[in-house]
């Protein structure tokens, strides 16, 4: 029972500015932000404050925010998973945990690049661990591809370094 009530006192304290760290997601007044980076100032003058980089999660949009030393921030709970990807249809795309054998199905506007995905490619999901919601989608940085079609090289054009528009198989 003691366990239980030190388990619910613990989800609802929040941090403050100096527990700020690369990666942490806090949620603000506008939705949940990851920090890019951050910088911790200390003026000879004034109060200290904590210069960051935020990225909203929902968005991507990057913005620069400034705390004041001591500012309570509301600190959420992030876990990113392995997933699989299967296919695609008019629900979303659709992606399978490799443990647990169970899909979810994912809006086109989370993952970072839709159309490099291929049948059985390892995919990064980051979720909302509270609300077990999906946040976004990163597909590997490298991927393999079949080049498909490509116009024919110009002949007596290998002096430079040119390049040309390739279709891939996905």
């Amino acid at each position: 029972e003691l366990d239980c009530l030190l388990l619910r006192v613990r989800t609802y304290i929040m941090a403050n500015t100096s527990d700020i760290k690369n990666g942490l997601c806090i949620n603000l007044k506008d939705g949940l932000w990851q920090v890019i980076e951050f910088l911790h100032v200390k003026p000879g003058k004034g109060p200290a404050f904590v210069r960051t980089k935020l990225r909203n999660l929902s968005t991507g949009r990057v913005v620069d925010n400034t705390f004041n030393a001591g500012v309570k921030i509301d600190v959420v709970r992030i876990e990113t998973r392995n997933y699989q990807y299967l296919y695609n249809d008019d629900m979303g795309y659709h992606f399978m945990n490799a443990e647990t054998y169970e899909q979810v199905p994912i809006g086109k506007e989370l993952i970072d690049s839709p159309q490099f995905l291929k049948d059985g490619l390892d995919c990064q999901i980051m979720f909302h661990a509270d609300e077990e919601l999906a946040l976004s989608v990163e597909i590997p940085p490298h991927v393999e591809a079949e080049v498909t079609y490509t116009e024919p090289g110009l002949k007596g054009d290998t002096a430079t370094n040119t390049m040309k528009p390739a279709t891939i198989d996905t």
